[in-house]
């Protein structure tokens, strides 16, 4: 579904991130993933490369538009251009409003949206010169409904929102296609190390009736980013099982 495609998933070391990566890869993707650091980025592609995938990898600062641009600059002369970018990278929080300090909430707000401002600010021009392109960015349930603390994490996700639907407007007329998924509970490292009695009660509220894989985003994600999906831009796609925070 995505042969001769480049596509870029930052937060691809981990989680959802990292199994996209290997959806693209069986959908013969070139792919490029970025984490927070050199380590988590080797190990990574270690073990892909282990599972049968090849990939590259890099670790810029997400918060850094100069360090993104020139990454982005080194890809394209490797690779001739970015198909499709997945702003994956992300930081989730529960404390109190009481709890959180200042700094806590920009912390979110920075990876959560400046990142995907500087990720998308910096390949935008080289889709508009191909005039196509995919964007494609990491939401939350909570976006939708809210949740009972943390209020810095539905806060950026709200924001990633607006931005995903303000650019599918603005880029459109360049044929690039902005949309967003949205998961709810996702079967991540966190919800895994859970125990059953802790677990249960979270099905209960999910309707489908089971936590979600990360797979069942990851397939959101490609359906987005494959010629599937050419007429859909600006929507935010729930993958949560019907699920309620």
């Amino acid at each position: 579904m995505l042969k001769g495609k480049v596509a870029l998933i930052t937060g691809g070391t981990r989680g959802i991130g990292l199994e996209t990566v290997r959806v693209f890869k069986e959908n013969h993707a070139e792919v490029i993933l970025f984490g927070s650091k050199k380590e988590s980025v080797d190990n990574a592609i270690i073990k892909l490369k282990n599972e049968g995938y090849e990939v590259s990898g890099y670790y810029p600062n997400l918060s850094n538009y100069e360090d993104i641009n020139n990454t982005i600059k080194k890809i394209i002369k490797k690779f001739g251009h970015i198909d499709i970018l997945i702003n994956n990278a992300g930081v989730s929080a529960n404390k109190k409003i009481e709890e959180t300090t200042s700094e806590d909430f920009a912390k979110i707000m920075n990876l959560n949206v400046n990142a995907i401002f500087n990720m998308t600010k910096a390949v935008v021009p080289y889709m508009k010169e191909n005039k196509d392109g995919v964007i494609l960015n990491t939401s939350s349930m909570v976006s939708i409904y809210g949740q009972p603390s943390g209020v810095g994490y539905p806060a950026s996700k709200f924001a990633v929102n607006g931005i995903t639907k303000s650019l599918a407007r603005e880029l459109a007329v360049f044929n690039i296609r902005v949309n967003a998924v949205a998961p709810g509970v996702i079967k991540t490292d966190m919800i895994a190390s859970l125990p059953e009695e802790q677990i249960a009660p979270i099905i209960k509220t999910i309707p489908i009736g089971r936590i979600g894989e990360p797979r069942d985003v990851a397939n959101a994600f490609l359906f987005l980013a494959s010629n599937l999906s050419s007429y859909i831009t600006g929507i935010i796609l729930s993958v949560d099982g019907a699920a309620r925070s």
